[in-house]
């Protein structure tokens, strides 16, 4: 990796740790740069993985005041997401890429759905009592979301938020400090298995890792700033993006 590459791959880990603590997807400008600079594609995906993984951590720490009061739903939901994880790695290192790429860019376009409706049907469901915890289906929801985040990380945010949003009575601020949470869980199970079986770059996963610690303060203090509708509507055209990218690689 020449220098100007090493500054290429640390400026898009910092882009791509501030858009996975804001929103989700931040794999969506790593990955393609960890490729555009010559790493082999399931190379550049476990690397990656494990770069982004520190990012979260800081991500998490600068949505600590939005973490109160969930350490129980937390608990529910860890479980379902450190297995989807192990499930999504071992897919990733057994089936080819195209397979996946159909399912991804629609679980993502599902999840912007999801977010765009959430205001309205929560208003219709408003009388509906909801499990605490977000009950069986959040939970089977955390077990996809984290094997599709075990796959391919880039969307994994996404989906959680939608199904968050619909399934908890919750503030969005809320939902994402939660996703930020399950999200550094899956990366960092995925990581694990990753290093023990898969090909990995580790100048490239030191280079994402510092970039992504960078943006991951940086996502929370811009996050948290943001209304939910401002917040919202970031989400859905991240997703738009991840849509156009998948379908068009």
């Amino acid at each position: 990796m020449t220098p100007w590459e090493m500054v290429a791959v640390l400026a898009a880990g910092i882009a791509g740790g501030t858009i996975n603590t804001v929103v989700g997807s931040g794999s969506l400008i790593t990955f393609p740069t960890l490729l555009a600079v010559g790493l082999p594609p399931i190379t550049a995906n476990v690397s990656n993985n494990i770069g982004l993984v520190p990012g979260g951590l800081t991500g998490v720490v600068g949505y600590r005041a939005e973490l109160k009061g969930q350490r129980g739903r937390l608990l529910w939901l860890a479980p379902a997401s450190l297995a989807g994880s192990l499930i999504g790695g071992l897919l990733l290192l057994n089936l080819p890429e195209r397979t996946f790429t159909a399912v991804v860019t629609v679980l993502i376009a599902l999840s912007c759905t999801m977010i765009v409706i959430q205001p309205r049907l929560g208003r219709m469901l408003a009388t509906r009592p909801r499990h605490a915890h977000g009950g069986p289906w959040l939970w089977l929801g955390a077990l996809a979301a984290g094997a599709y985040g075990g796959y391919f990380g880039a969307g994994q945010g996404i989906l959680l938020i939608g199904l968050m949003g619909l399934l908890l009575e919750e503030e969005l601020q809320r939902i994402n400090a939660a996703k930020n949470v399950l999200v550094v869980l899956v990366n960092a199970a995925a990581a694990i298995l990753y290093t023990i079986v898969a090909d990995v770059d580790w100048l490239a996963v030191l280079l994402v890792a510092l970039g992504s610690m960078i943006g991951g303060f940086a996502g929370a203090r811009l996050g948290r700033r943001l209304s939910a509708p401002v917040l919202r509507g970031m989400i859905v055209c991240i997703g738009v993006v991840a849509i156009v990218k998948l379908l068009a690689g």
